[in-house]
C-alpha cells in the first residue's frame, strides 16, 4: 500500500536516533502517514554495526523505541512519553547496506500511559526484520528534560521529504 505523507516530524541536535549534528546518530527522518502510522527512515552507517554487515541490536531497539514513542504525537502533538517497558523480537539480521524503514503505531492510550508496537522492514521487499511492543508514561517535557529542552533542541527537519511511502499490506 502506498501511504501519503501528511507531516514531517521535528528532529534534534544530539539524539542518537534523530540528531542531525551527532556523528553517532542514525540521523533518522520521521514521517506521519495515512492510517495513524509513523514511518522512520534511518541513515545507517558502518559504525552502527554489531557483527560485520549487521545492525547492532541496541540500535535496532533504539530506533523502534523512538518510532513508537513518537507515533503518539500524531494524535497528541506536543505530548511526550518516557519509555517504561520494551520487548523487542529480532527476527532476521538488519543489514547495513540496504534501506530499511521503521514503522510505529499507538495501540492504546490512557490518562497516564500509552502503548504501541513497531516493526523494522526492508524497504524494497517489506520483509519484517524486527518487531517491538512498548509501554510509555505520559509526561510533560518539563518533567522529562527540565529547562534543558529549548527550541534549539527540537526543530523542523528541513531535509527533502517524499510525498508518499510504500508499506506492505497487512503490516500490523
Amino acid at each position: 500500500m502506498v501511504c501519503k505523507v501528511n507531516k514531517v516530524q521535528n528532529v534534534s541536535r544530539n539524539c542518537i536516533v534523530c540528531g542531525i549534528e551527532s556523528g553517532l546518530s542514525l540521523k533518522t527522518q520521521f514521517f506521519e502517514v495515512e492510517g495513524g502510522l509513523l514511518v522512520a527512515v534511518p541513515h545507517i552507517k558502518d559504525g552502527h554495526q554489531s557483527f560485520p554487515g549487521r545492525m547492532h541490536g541496541g540500535m535496532i531497539t533504539a530506533l523502534l523505541d523512538e518510532v513508537i514513542g513518537r507515533a503518539y504525537q500524531i494524535e497528541y502533538p506536543g505530548d511526550w512519553g518516557v519509555t517504561g517497558e520494551l520487548t523487542t523480537r529480532y527476527l532476521k539480521p538488519v543489514p547495513l547496506d540496504k534501506p530499511i524503514l521503521a514503522v510505529g503505531r499507538i495501540t492504546q492510550s490512557t490518562e497516564r500511559l500509552f502503548f504501541g508496537d513497531g516493526k523494522i522492514i526492508l524497504a524494497e521487499s517489506g520483509q519484517v526484520l524486527a518487531a517491538c511492543v512498548a509501554k510509555y508514561f505520559r509526561l510533560p517535557i518539563e518533567k522529562i528534560a527540565g529547562d534543558a529542552f529549548t527550541h534549539t533542541d527540537w526543530f523542523a527537519d528541513v531535509r527533502p521529504a517524499p510525498e508518499s511511502i510504500a508499506l506492505p499490506d497487512g503490516l500490523f
